[in-house]
């Protein structure tokens, strides 16, 4: 994972700079976008309280396959 250029105070960014961060940013939405995707499970999104990570894996795999089979169709 790659972190964005800042400007500081006196110096701004170059346009190669901000071309870079674009692209980083247009990256980096595919992700924010599937993690909200996810996070509508109520199960993911709630405190975990399962102690049995084995359970929980195949929980999130199957929320992930729901949320696939949703933007598929």
């Amino acid at each position: 994972m790659s972190i964005p250029h800042k400007k500081s105070k006196n110096k701004p960014l170059t346009s190669e700079q901000k071309t870079i961060n674009k692209q980083l940013a247009s990256e980096r939405i595919f992700v924010e976008h599937s993690i909200a995707g996810l996070k509508r499970f109520r199960i993911l999104s709630d405190r975990l309280r399962i102690h049995n990570f084995n359970l929980y894996d195949k929980i999130l795999g199957v929320c992930a396959g729901l949320w696939n089979f949703n933007l598929a169709n």
